[in-house]
């Protein structure tokens, strides 16, 4: 329940976000805003107030901001989004995205003052780290790992030996190597998930292929590095688009993946495995999450920049295209490019939803 709980603030806070940000810049460009409402309909309770109804609906997962005239209607109708200009139009386009890229800069500027868990990858990171434990990054499908029910963000504090001793581990390079010594046998691994310590039983693969090791996980040590409060607001800014460029290239990956291969090659996790995975953020700690929710930001902002219809993106394409061709496409143009691209989301969400209802369920 407190994961549900937490996963429903986490998405309005995103989703309020990013309407705040459509809605922010219509006002500024004239345009009469008709609505802004958090979730989607039916509603649950409204109120006016300067022409535009607020509204709180049943459905949490979205939100949205109605302006006049957004679908190409009204064009010539002072107010409307079809009479503004080019930039002003653009402007409350892309404000959303803008808006979430911010968001994760702000979350991360805060995370970087109170310290945030990072990959002790250069000697920089480790000089100044503290509380350093070997976690697990990723667990790989159908290996042993996943059999056990390890998880990503798992410390790993060591082996349970047979007379209940734990041999302590000191580095990802010591668990690799006790895990080669045991190739086809059971061991004990002792993981600690926030407070709690736990045995995993494990049966170690016997034979391993390029890529693959006896327990199907990946590794890093990290540690809690900690900034000044003015290194932070540089460095908030500078990991946000860092976070930006990284997410942009594993979405160009997903995308030539599925054109050459006809697969995804990589999990995408819908509304369900978002949830889990931020309580699992949550159950971690808070700098977890706010990393966490960082991330889901960008993600948000690199998404809806996709030139895609019924995204951001593709309503940006069509402001650009009136622009270059000096005239506006049709409304029905409009509405029947926008209902296409959102039928295909939709099947796509559902798509991702089952397959996360089969795999946490």
């Amino acid at each position: 329940m407190l994961t549900v709980l937490i996963f429903l603030i986490v998405i309005s806070v995103l989703v309020f976000v990013h309407e705040l940000g459509h809605f922010v810049a219509a006002k500024r460009a004239g345009m009469k805003v008709e609505e802004f409402g958090l979730g989607f309909p039916p509603r649950v309770f409204s109120w006016r107030r300067g022409g535009t109804v607020y509204s709180i609906n049943a459905i949490p997962f979205g939100g949205f901001v109605r302006i006049y005239g957004e679908d190409g209607e009204h064009r010539n109708a002072p107010g409307s989004f079809g009479h503004a200009n080019f930039l002003p139009k653009l402007s409350v386009v892309l404000a959303g995205v803008v808006m979430n890229f911010i968001l994760a800069a702000v979350l991360l500027m805060a995370g970087n003052f109170f310290g945030l868990r990072v990959g002790l990858f250069d000697e920089h990171m480790a000089a100044r780290a503290t509380d350093r434990r070997i976690q697990i990054l990723q667990v790989a499908p159908e290996s042993p790992a996943e059999a056990g029910g390890l998880r990503s963000l798992d410390q790993i504090v060591g082996f349970r030996a047979a007379d209940g001793s734990v041999a302590a581990v000191a580095s990802p390079e010591d668990v690799q190597q006790y895990a080669y010594g045991h190739t086809g046998q059971a061991v004990t691994m002792v993981v600690r998930r926030g407070a709690t310590d736990a045995d995993i039983r494990l049966t170690l693969r016997s034979a391993t292929g390029p890529g693959q090791g006896p327990i199907g996980i990946s590794l890093a040590m990290t540690g809690v590095v900690r900034y000044s409060w003015y290194e932070s607001l540089w460095r908030g800014i500078e990991d946000a688009a860092s976070l930006f460029v990284a997410t942009l290239v594993g979405y160009w990956g997903l995308l030539v993946s599925l054109f050459s291969t006809g697969s995804l090659g990589a999990d995408v996790s819908g509304p369900i495995g978002i949830a889990a995975l931020t309580g699992q953020a949550a159950r971690v700690g808070f700098t977890y999450l706010l990393q966490f929710v960082a991330m889901i930001s960008v993600n948000l902002a690199v998404l809806n920049v996709l030139p895609f219809p019924a995204l951001d993106g593709g309503r940006a394409v069509m402001v650009i295209a009136e622009r270059i061709r000096r005239r506006a496409l049709g409304e029905h143009v409009e509405r029947a490019i926008n209902a296409f691209g959102f039928a295909i989301l939709l099947a796509l969400m559902v798509a991702v939803t089952i397959k996360d209802i089969v795999r946490f369920f």
